[in-house]
């Protein structure tokens, strides 16, 4: 049987390394963040620990046959009710939160780790996960940026100004359009493009020239 002083170390092992990576999701202001994956790292190292050590008072009875890793195993399932909450579906097909769905699957997995006792296996898997969300957040504003597509969405107040817009869209150097409608209604012009080729800052630019026209109601965009 496992001892009280283990069961509290395996628990805050757990809350520290869910910890680390929740403040990396709580720096960017998602729903799953610090005390969402301290809770989920704690819950999984538990119920390792239950699965393990929760049923010795009945082993040797006649007939009983015990799986330890059969209450771990519905973890790495049951979790993704949770990561399934994180996913937010924008407007136009964008999808985002993908990335912390995954962060709460690996929490879970680090925790369970925790609670068997693989200290440096979760150690390991905690530095590792950090090195994800931050370096290669890094490499990717660097280098794929640019393919990343953005929807923009400009409000005109007439069909000849849409058409200037679209030809100014189509002109600029590097960009690519790779869709674009245009909607009309009983007041205005609405025109929606998805655009590539874009770095992080660029968009802003364009939005604010676009806004510098007398001719444009309203632009928005997200990515």
């Amino acid at each position: 049987m496992i001892v009280w002083t283990e069961i509290l170390l395996r628990l805050a092992l757990a809350a520290f390394f869910g910890g680390i990576i929740g403040i990396e999701r709580e720096r960017k202001d998602w729903a799953a963040g610090l005390r969402t994956h301290m809770m989920v790292c704690v819950g999984s190292s538990l119920i390792m620990m239950v699965s393990a050590f929760g049923f010795f008072d009945i082993l040797g009875t006649r007939n009983v046959v015990l799986d330890p890793s059969r209450i771990a195993a519905q973890v790495v399932s049951g979790i993704g009710f949770i990561g399934a909450g994180t996913i937010l579906f924008l407007k136009q097909g964008a999808i985002r939160g993908l990335t912390t769905a995954a962060g709460l699957w690996t929490v879970a997995a680090i925790g369970l780790a925790t609670g068997g006792g693989m200290y440096f296996a979760a150690l390991a898997a905690t530095l590792i996960a950090l090195s994800i969300l931050w370096g290669m957040k890094l490499l990717e504003t660097r280098f794929f940026d640019k393919y990343k597509q953005t929807n923009l969405k400009i409000v005109t107040c007439d069909s000849a100004k849409s058409m200037e817009l679209i030809n100014k869209l189509f002109s600029k150097t590097g960009l690519i359009l790779s869709d674009c409608s245009i909607l009309k209604t009983d007041v205005n012009f609405s025109i929606s493009a998805k655009i590539a080729g874009l770095r992080s800052g660029e968009i802003s630019g364009i939005v604010n020239e676009l806004l510098a026209d007398p001719g444009i109601i309203e632009v928005t965009w997200n990515n």
